[in-house]
């Protein structure tokens, strides 16, 4: 089983296919991998698949896009930077996000999928699409600060279409708005959080 395409050493995945609103990157999509990382991710899936096409290994191929908890992750980072009075970055646009929970499940049920000569493909993240600043504001309530912003929102954002993934395995047990809610809450409790930022800002493959 290989592991995730196109992410940012920090986090979990992370597809990096240009996906204009309303348009996703789907698994049957050619990847365009965006920097040095993305390419050797991109390298992996090959020889994986390789091993599946001559060694009759059967292989799933598991691309992950930003699974969060509260000690770490897109919700993480945002957390911090609204707490420290940082503004936040716009460059990004929308972000998938996926409940660290669920992401492990849907890892070790794919299990029973993986397939050969040709492995078995899925994206995996959740089923909504969250502007970077649609994020920040909600999670500023929770926190009652007043989010600050930079940069300008694109056209385009990293997306992924998880359309088979909810099929195949069902819907996420939290939803993005459960997600936010808890990291708030965890935040302002004291919770432990990882210095392990995501970098999810970045979108060109130079971390």
């Amino acid at each position: 089983m290989s592991g995730e395409l196109g992410a940012s050493p920090g986090h979990e995945g992370g597809q990096h296919r240009i996906g204009h609103p309303g348009l996703f990157g789907r698994e049957s999509d050619e990847p365009r991998p965006v920097g040095d990382y993305a390419v050797t991710c991109r390298g992996r899936e090959q020889v994986f698949t390789h091993a599946a096409r001559t060694q009759d290994t059967p292989v799933a191929l598991i691309r992950l896009n930003y699974a969060v908890e509260p000690r770490y992750g897109v919700l993480a980072d945002l957390a911090r930077t609204l707490l420290a009075g940082r503004p936040v970055d716009l460059g990004t646009g929308a972000v998938n996000v996926v409940w660290q929970r669920y992401a492990n499940e849907v890892v070790l049920r794919s299990v029973g999928h993986a397939a050969t000569p040709e492995p078995f493909v899925l994206n995996l993240t959740g089923p909504e699409t969250a502007g970077v600043r649609a994020l920040a504001t909600g999670m500023a309530q929770h926190l009652d600060v007043v989010p600050q912003f930079t940069g300008e929102e694109p056209a385009t954002s990293l997306l992924a279409d998880a359309t088979l993934c909810h099929t195949l395995f069902g819907y996420p047990d939290r939803t993005l708005g459960q997600l936010v809610e808890l990291q708030a809450r965890w935040i302002t409790e004291g919770g432990e959080l990882w210095d392990k930022p995501t970098k999810f800002e970045r979108r060109d493959g130079q971390f």
